[in-house]
């Protein structure tokens, strides 16, 4: 790649001042080069990143999801769409090669989903996560924090995949799954194969809490300070946080679905990714905001003491809040499960309308 032109600001200097790290939330590669620029070593891709980019590309890849169809003219219209998805994180991998070099193998590298059609079955899920892992060097993998997903992320992980765990919004899915994480790699060193440049992450999507938090606060009529639901996500995550570094769990913290600043700056100094959308990238960026480390401050007990009068908080924040069996059925689970459903049937249409358009 290039020599990249590093643009100024608080997001650059974070990244010189902290083992706090930044990750592209999208594998556009117009904004993945912006944001590499601001000090960034990863990206990311799920159903409605690709449809997004695709849709707001169409220009690009018109012609190329017809290239792909007219090279397979018996693939359906899901497997040409996800052809264009693996091409896209391939090239978006290729910028991000020299990071994963520099870091071997801890930064520097591209989240590629698993389908979520696949979420009722561990085996496929393993299966399809081996394969993109084999897409390129530098490829980390998405696999669920569902019953399902946890037992995909343990087979994996053994079988030499990084895994980002995610679909995963709470304490208790973030410690299960990095403790399967922790029991892939030792199945993987037991067998004689090295685990040194492994990179998992696990995500916590702090503005999807938020926002079912919100919801539930709505629905039941909870009175409370509603300043409050702006930082559930953020003590969950230094509640997990602060769990990962006492058990020294291979894995690291990432953040994800911002929906504030604070999600980003309270973060810093914390050896953790974290990956906002560009649009918040742009937004720390352009402001005069001074870095400082952050993690290591609590969040106020009087949001905490709030928040704690919502049920679906206490389960979300407290380490045995749910068991396996309950992180399917936890509403932001439901709720993100069913948007990347319907993202991927999204794309199978965006197929459908350039290979068979409207006469």
């Amino acid at each position: 790649m290039a020599d990249i032109q590093y643009t100024s600001g608080p997001l650059l200097d974070a990244t010189r001042a902290f083992p706090t790290v930044l990750w592209n939330d999208s594998s556009d590669l117009n904004e993945l080069q912006q944001s590499i620029s601001f000090g960034a070593v990863g990206a990311t891709c799920n159903p409605v990143i690709a449809y997004t980019t695709i849709s707001k590309n169409r220009d690009v890849w018109t012609d190329r999801i017809r290239t792909i169809a007219e090279s397979n003219p018996t693939w359906s219209e899901s497997t040409i769409g996800w052809q264009a998805v693996k091409d896209m994180s391939v090239e978006a991998a290729k910028l991000l090669e020299d990071k994963f070099e520099e870091s071997n193998g801890r930064n520097g590298r591209l989240s590629v989903q698993t389908d979520p059609r696949l979420h009722r079955d561990p085996q496929a899920l393993a299966d399809q996560a081996e394969s993109f892992h084999n897409l390129a060097k530098n490829i980390v993998v998405k696999i669920p924090a569902t019953k399902t997903g946890i037992e995909a992320i343990e087979m994996a992980t053994e079988r030499g995949v990084s895994v980002n765990v995610t679909v995963s919004f709470s304490v208790p899915q973030a410690v299960k799954a990095a403790e399967a994480i922790e029991r892939g790699l030792e199945k993987r060193k037991a067998a004689g194969h090295d685990v040194s440049t492994m990179g998992p992450v696990v995500t916590i999507m702090v503005g999807r809490l938020d926002d079912w938090l919100k919801y539930v606060v709505a629905r039941d009529k909870i009175f409370i300070d509603a300043s409050a639901l702006e930082w559930a996500g953020i003590a969950a995550v230094k509640k997990a946080y602060a769990i990962f570094q006492e058990r020294n769990f291979s894995s690291r913290v990432l953040v994800a679905a911002f929906r504030n600043c604070y999600q980003w700056s309270e973060f810093q100094g914390g050896d953790v990714v974290v990956s906002p959308p560009f649009k918040w990238q742009q937004i720390v960026n352009d402001s005069d905001y001074e870095v400082r480390e952050r993690m290591s401050v609590p969040v106020d007990e009087h949001y905490i003491e709030e928040l704690r009068r919502i049920p679906d908080f206490v389960r979300a924040y407290e380490e045995d809040g749910m068991d396996v069996e309950e992180f399917d059925t936890f509403g932001p689970t439901a709720r993100t499960l069913r948007q990347f459903l319907a993202a991927d049937n999204d794309l199978d249409v965006l197929v459908r309308d350039i290979l068979v358009p409207a006469p």
